[in-house]
């Protein structure tokens, strides 16, 4: 079976976080209210042949564990959903 998986990264709660806090300063330069905490990410899209959804999901959070995010610093989500 066919799976598309994401995986989204983000700094830790604590970490500092520059490149939020320039975008969290500009929405406020641009007029914009209500809009606070801005922590920005990485966001990796991928295709995963598996048995099964299961098996799929491993697959895609061992990437996003091992390759896609330092996890000292760093957290991932992982969503899996099948491909028709």
């Amino acid at each position: 079976m066919r799976f598309a998986a994401t995986v989204e990264v983000q700094l830790r709660p604590g970490i500092a976080d520059p490149e939020g806090a320039t975008i969290d300063k500009a929405i406020a330069a641009l007029g914009i209210a209500g809009v606070s905490e801005v922590r920005a990410g990485r966001c990796f899209r991928f295709t995963v042949e598996a048995e099964d959804l299961a098996s799929a999901e491993e697959v895609a959070d061992s990437l996003g564990e091992r390759l896609l995010s330092n996890p000292v610093i760093e957290r991932h989500l992982t969503t899996i959903e099948a491909l028709g």
